[in-house]
């Protein structure tokens, strides 16, 4: 594994997901602003991701068909950070809703389409037999986004609300540029020669990205129809509570706009530090498994911020839901992986995983606002608990069907 290719990949990853994860905690407060329905709210942030179903499969099979070349994936990844700061930038200025639902759907639209496609960098730098690991060093940098965001909540949004969305996409052109800079200048000579997909022969050939689909999810009862629906569910939950997460902490705890804000700091901190253990455990444990222990984790969080509806009480239900989310993160898409018929089509198998997570993130967080509109805010970690429940009986349905794959 090269380790140079992982720290610059990582730093792509950092660089969007530093702007995702402060969309994601501060969006929601923005459209408090003239909507008062949580489910409403919890229907616009899942809107805004469900783009990615339909930009995604296009999008990933053009990477796959430059990932070969000189330039490789950048140009879609350089392009996409320099258009989707624009609207970004311009949501705190929106001073209707109809403005702001211009700028929060342009930046979904743009961002989306090239998030799986930064994703699938490290596939062309790293072999197969290391790509869990090499997911483990990105998820620690991507939970690093987390912390950057809760700082950013905590120490400027209460001062300056514009400054504070200008933050984010400044430091995601700059370190996309630097690892472009580092990595992506070297493509042709980095890049992988083809390889079989686990340990099959890779000569299929696809026409157009429908055709991968097709292959895919040939029948109900597909490995990858199962594990795409395992990953719908989980990252349905765990964007639910990413995008509630602040106007709990106004509605419940008490807190200010900034101070609930930073709630997700302590999780962020605990992802780091079990991140690796967690990403090479899987690989001794198998991937499928590792997911489903962390979904059972993530209920035991919920359900102890339940109980106690406290600062300090939420501050341990944030570490364990994120240490449970960890587990989950650090397997799913190098799982996906595992199932392409060829190394030809990863980009593509990215966007499944896209589909996948993107339905789920549009689903989510309204299901979950609904609950809250029907129980009220002090109910919603339970809410959340018993959803999270039936996601843990799809992955354990998931385990028994199919077979998992560990590097021991």
């Amino acid at each position: 594994m090269s380790a140079s290719a992982v720290l610059w990949v990582t730093l792509a990853v950092f660089a969007q997901e530093s702007v995702w994860n402060f969309y994601d905690a501060q969006v929601p407060e923005q459209l408090r602003q003239y909507v008062t329905s949580a489910g409403v709210i919890g229907l616009i942030m899942g809107l805004d991701h469900s783009l990615g179903i339909f930009t995604q499969p296009s999008v990933g099979f053009l990477s796959d068909r430059l990932a070969r070349r000189s330039a490789g994936r950048w140009p879609i990844v350089l392009l996409g950070a320099l258009i989707a700061t624009v609207p970004f930038v311009l949501i705190p200025w929106a001073g209707s809703l109809p403005a702001l639902m211009v700028c929060v759907v342009g930046f979904a639209l743009v961002a989306n389409a090239f998030k799986g496609v930064t994703e699938t960098l490290i596939s062309d730098y790293v072999p197969a037999g290391s790509r869990s690991k090499a997911q483990g060093f990105i998820k620690a940098g991507v939970s690093l986004t987390i912390v950057i965001s809760s700082l950013i909540s905590l120490l400027v949004v209460d001062r300056s609300l514009h400054l504070a969305f200008a933050i984010p996409p400044v430091l995601m052109l700059l370190m996309i540029g630097v690892s472009w800079l580092f990595l992506g200048r070297r493509h042709e000579r980095a890049v992988l020669p083809e390889q079989p997909a686990d340990g099959r022969e890779g000569t299929t050939e696809f026409a157009s990205p429908r055709a991968v689909l097709r292959d895919a999810v040939r029948s109900p009862s597909s490995p990858t129809v199962l594990l795409m629906t395992g990953i719908f569910c989980f990252s349905g939950m765990w964007t639910a509570l990413r995008s509630l997460n602040t106007p709990y902490g106004t509605e419940v705890l008490g807190l200010s706009r900034g101070e609930a804000g930073g709630l997700a700091l302590p999780g962020a901190v605990a992802f780091l530090l079990c991140v690796l253990p967690l990403a090479y455990g899987s690989d001794r444990i198998g991937q499928l498994r590792a997911m489903r222990y962390g979904v059972g984790l993530f209920v035991v969080g919920l359900l102890a911020g339940f109980a106690v509806p406290t600062v300090p009480g939420t501050v341990v239900s944030m570490v364990l839901s994120t240490i449970g989310y960890a587990s989950f993160a650090v397997s799913a898409l190098v799982a996906l992986w595992n199932l392409a018929p060829t190394q030809k089509v990863l980009g593509t198998y990215t966007a499944l995983y896209t589909i996948a997570s993107s339905a789920g993130m549009a689903l989510g967080p309204a299901i979950l606002g609904i609950t809250v509109d029907l129980t009220g805010w002090r109910f919603m970690m339970l809410n959340a608990a018993a959803f999270a429940t039936v996601t843990f009986a799809v992955f354990t349905l998931l385990a028994r069907r199919v077979p998992d794959r560990s590097a021991a």
